[in-house]
């Protein structure tokens, strides 16, 4: 049998995990016992000196041999509910492993955040991400971990390696900017083409998997917090064979935008002339927690000035070019690919010609002015 990891895979049966203890019946009664575990084998009968147990999707075999004291001690994570953690978290076996007790379900951390102005320009300073994707940072600083905003691409078009997952989120949206990617959700029919203009809401914890892209794919995906867990589901398969498009997600409701249905109306969120927009739907389906806007110019367009109190407001020029004027954080002409955050407190005006567009993420959805 060749020694690769590729040839392997298929004749593996089972992992175990070795433990040694110098005490083989104290480790076995403290495992079986106080953990719960269950013997699946032992020998000799006469003299037991290995057991293997299994328990919590683990399994484990005890061999009594002789430690060494230099010998580093395994950690063993036990995930638990929540309620039942009292007392002690932390405890140690018999023959030295280390047991800790932890929630099944992390509450999402979410940090204060920073209040600060992004400016981001276009370029090539692209990273490899999960499932080969390649990743551009829109908010380097992340504002003190609170928001993630990433340009993803996959220059290659065909089947994307990915695999059913879902992410612990408070908030996460996908914005399809050029190309196309079939995507298939949890309970939302069966899969579907995301084209440019087309935007999706990632509610809390929704399975969810990337099946094909074309080339030159690009998305813009933002994000709350900025680091989060992204969880595989290996036991679901999609699509699940249900359509229940008002199911709750964690308060939320699965949102699919699709912009040659759309209608555009005047642009609310800043007083101005000039400017159009179409509402993503994010709004509704997150109960106000955000909202996605495209915005466009039909004429020469202007705001006039004016300072928001929102925790997040991200423009992001998907064509075309936006001035930005402000006493505080300078004039600066954002073009095609060019992005920035607008903090609270700070006075601002926007201008452009006509044919632009941008994105506007913003939350609270009805930014707060001054």
């Amino acid at each position: 049998m060749a020694d690769t990891g590729a040839a392997l895979a298929p004749h593996i049966r089972v992992a175990q995990i070795l433990l040694p203890c110098p005490d083989l019946a104290a480790e076995l009664a403290f495992f079986t016992g106080k953990l719960g575990f269950k013997v699946a084998m032992i020998m000799p009968a006469d003299a037991p000196a290995l057991a293997v147990i299994n328990g919590h999707g683990v399994t484990l075999r005890l061999e009594q041999q002789k430690t060494r004291s230099n010998q580093t001690p395994l950690t063993l994570r036990l995930l638990c509910d929540a309620d039942a953690l009292g007392g002690a978290r932390a405890f140690t076996a018999p023959g030295g492993t280390r047991i800790e007790l932890v929630p099944v379900q992390n509450p999402i951390t979410i940090p204060d955040g920073t209040n600060e102005f992004v400016l981001t320009r276009m370029n090539a300073d692209w990273g490899v991400g999960r499932a080969g994707m390649q990743y551009r940072d829109l908010i380097p600083s992340r504002l003190g971990g609170r928001f993630i905003a990433s340009h993803i691409r996959i220059p290659n078009g065909g089947p994307v390696p990915d695999y059913v997952h879902f992410h612990k989120i408070r908030f996460q949206m996908i914005f399809c900017k050029a190309g196309w990617t079939r995507l298939v959700y949890e309970d939302q029919g069966d899969e579907f083409i995301l084209e440019a203009g087309d935007c999706v809401l990632q509610p809390p914890e929704i399975r969810h998997r990337v099946l094909e892209a074309s080339a030159g794919l690009e998305v813009i995906e933002i994000g709350c917090p900025a680091v989060h867990e992204t969880f595989a589901d290996q036991a679901m398969e999609l699509p699940t064979g249900r359509n229940l498009r008002e199911r709750d997600f964690g308060g939320q409701r699965f949102v699919r935008h699709i912009a040659k249905d759309a209608r555009w109306s005047k642009w609310p969120t800043l007083k101005g002339d000039g400017f159009d927009s179409r509402d993503l739907g994010i709004a509704d389906a997150t109960d106000g927690l955000a909202g996605v806007r495209v915005v466009r110019a039909a004429g020469a367009a202007r705001t006039a000035p004016a300072a928001h109190k929102a925790e997040f407001f991200f423009l992001f020029i998907l064509n075309g070019a936006l001035e930005l004027e402000s006493a505080k954080l300078g004039n600066h002409a954002l073009n095609e690919g060019d992005c920035c955050v607008l903090p609270a407190g700070t006075t601002f005006a926007l201008h452009t010609a006509a044919g632009t567009e941008f994105l506007e993420v913003a939350l609270p959805a009805d930014l707060p002015l001054v």
